[in-house]
């Protein structure tokens, strides 16, 4: 079929319906997660405006949404900070441990030697690592990337590697009998069947590294959303931290969001797993 052949209508009429179908049928779902979100600012309104709780210990919404307004804050600039080392130490991660699972899939003396010592070292609490990272890298951006980076690379790292296993021996016994490359392996056959884990593991690591961003601005940063954090609480400036943890939510919620858009594209429905929230 050439290029400039156009799509057969008869094709794409049932992928348009079956798209459309898809959204209707989880239009009920989205209506109600957005009206519980609605539901929440108008409770957290009205207690707020109710006097019943203090002020520096619940600002309103409006007071909350505010503070966005307010240059002192630097939001834009506190908000690329964070969102830098969210997306950098989420990407290496994602990058570092699909790549290490095709290692130990390779290899059974590398997945004998290392995946044990990989679970030991994902068990330790990654808080306790905070000042020796700071020992050792000093403060700054550098810092907070690798704690996103190791918050989030173990599941995904262990995750991606059970996939790969689950792939039917058989099959890869007659690839390996036509010759077939490793990578052509790879790229033909374990990829493909372990993207359902691959992408189970992406949404967890999503989550985590919000969380290891956070973690190294606690303990080392002169920039970011987390950092702020620590700047405003010794003011009692609630208002600000909510504004700062609102932000902080909607850049998990994006790049949790573009997770799933690329799971919708690359993974059928039947094959998604459901181990994480879609």
């Amino acid at each position: 079929m050439s290029s400039t052949q156009k799509a057969d209508p008869r094709i794409a009429a049932p992928l348009r319906k079956s798209q459309w179908t898809d959204f209707s049928d989880n239009l009920p779902r989205y209506a109600i997660g957005l009206g519980m979100h609605l539901a929440v600012l108008l409770i957290w309104q009205l207690v707020a405006s109710s006097g019943m709780v203090p002020r520096f210990i619940l600002p309103s919404p409006t007071a909350t949404f505010m503070t966005l307004f307010e240059p002192r804050y630097q939001w834009l600039n506190n908000s690329w900070v964070t969102a830098v080392e969210i997306f950098c130490g989420y990407g290496l991660a994602v990058a570092f441990g699909v790549v290490v699972a095709l290692l130990f899939s390779w290899s059974r003396l590398l997945h004998m030697a290392f995946f044990p010592l990989f679970i030991t070292i994902s068990l330790v609490p990654k808080v306790a690592l905070g000042p020796l990272l700071v020992i050792w890298l000093g403060y700054g951006i550098t810092t907070n990337i690798i704690f996103a980076f190791i918050l989030s690379f173990f599941p995904i790292l262990i995750t991606t590697a059970r996939g790969l296993r689950e792939i039917e021996p058989d099959l890869l016994d007659l690839v390996r009998s036509l010759k077939g490359s490793r990578m052509q392996i790879f790229l033909k056959i374990q990829l493909p069947g372990a993207l359902p884990y691959i992408f189970s593991a992406m949404k967890v690591g999503a989550i985590l590294a919000v969380a290891g961003a956070i973690v190294g601005e606690f303990v080392a940063a002169s920039h970011g959303l987390g950092y702020l954090m620590i700047q405003v609480q010794g003011q009692l400036d609630a208002a600000g931290m909510f504004m700062a943890v609102i932000l902080l939510t909607l850049l998990g919620v994006l790049l949790y969001g573009i997770v799933l858009l690329l799971e919708r594209i690359f993974v059928v429905k039947d094959a998604r797993l459901s181990g994480a929230p879609a």
